[in-house]
């Protein structure tokens, strides 16, 4: 397996193996695209078996000091194996190495698995919300040490 970090849109292979994943994990990538094109530094990380997009990590900075970790998932065969905890470990290692000292992101109660690995990894639960859906939101963040 290898990991490797793309500092701005993915060349189009890499990318339909993103989407591909992206639509198996959540329902649907219709826009994600677009909605990639328009984050201010994006990141982008991947997990890859041989040719194979197993795992992803996207996010984008929300100001010098903050990066918004957005999106991520890893293939349901290849769950249970450490890759989302590399892909976070490595995510991290990139935003000290830039200079970012706090890394923040949301969830969901639905999405269990991730919740915990964040709090594995040192998030702290800051807030809560409902949005405009009605959908309970779970924001974290994690302080960078430098």
């Amino acid at each position: 397996m290898k990991i490797t970090i793309f500092c701005t849109m993915p060349d189009a292979g890499i990318l339909n193996g993103i989407l591909e994943l992206h639509k198996n994990i959540f329902g649907d990538s219709d826009d994600l695209v677009s909605k990639m094109k328009s984050k201010p530094q994006l990141l982008v990380l991947t997990a890859m078996d041989g040719e194979k997009v197993i795992g992803y990590k996207m996010g984008y900075a929300i100001d010098e000091d903050t990066f918004y970790s957005w999106l991520g998932g890893v293939a349901p065969n290849y769950r249970k194996s450490g890759i989302a905890s590399m892909l976070m470990e490595k995510q991290h290692g990139y935003l000290k190495e830039k200079g970012y000292k706090v890394v923040r992101t949301k969830t969901m109660k639905k999405w269990r698995s991730m919740l915990i690995l964040n709090i594995k990894h040192g998030f702290d639960v800051i807030e809560t919300y409902t949005d405009v859906k009605g959908l309970h939101k779970i924001v974290l963040e994690k302080r960078l040490h430098t």
